[in-house]
C-alpha cells in the first residue's frame, strides 16, 4: 500500500484539476467575481484557465507527460496568486457571490495554496 501512495497522489491531483477546470465552464459564475477588477477579459480568463487545468490534469495522469502537466499546474497556481490576494483585500467576500470569513481566504492563501504547490511538485517525479 506505502508503494501505491505516489500514484494515488498523481491520480488524485490529475482528477482534482480535472475537476476543477470542468468546473469553470458549468460554473462560470462562481469565477468570475474572484477574478480582480485590474485584469480584463474575465470571461476568457476564466475560460482559459479552465480549459488550462483540465489539459494539465490529463497530461499529469499520462507518465510521459506527468511532469509537463505538473510544471503547468505550477504555473496556473501562481498565475491564480492575484485573484487570492483580490479575495483577502476584498475580506473574503465578494458581492454576488463567494463570502466566507476573512480568516478563510487568509488560510487559501496561506495554507491550500502552498500544500497544492508542494503536491504538484512533489508529483513531477512519480513514475
Amino acid at each position: 500500500m506505502k508503494k501505491q501512495l505516489p500514484k494515488i497522489a498523481v491520480y488524485l491531483l490529475g482528477i482534482f484539476f480535472i475537476l476543477g477546470g470542468v468546473n469553470h465552464f458549468i460554473n462560470p459564475d462562481f469565477y468570475l467575481p474572484l477574478i480582480p477588477d485590474y485584469i480584463p477579459y474575465h470571461s476568457l480568463l476564466n475560460y482559459a484557465s479552465g480549459f488550462g487545468e483540465i489539459l494539465a490534469g490529463i497530461a499529469v495522469l499520462i507518465p510521459s507527460t506527468r511532469k509537463l502537466g505538473c510544471n503547468a499546474i505550477l504555473f496556473l497556481l501562481i498565475a491564480f496568486l492575484p485573484a487570492h490576494i483580490y479575495f483577502i483585500q476584498k475580506g473574503g467576500c465578494l458581492s454576488d457571490s463567494l463570502c466566507v470569513p476573512a480568516w478563510v481566504a487568509w488560510v487559501r492563501l496561506l495554507v491550500i495554496h502552498p500544500i497544492l504547490i508542494y503536491w504538484a511538485y512533489k508529483c513531477r517525479t512519480i513514475k
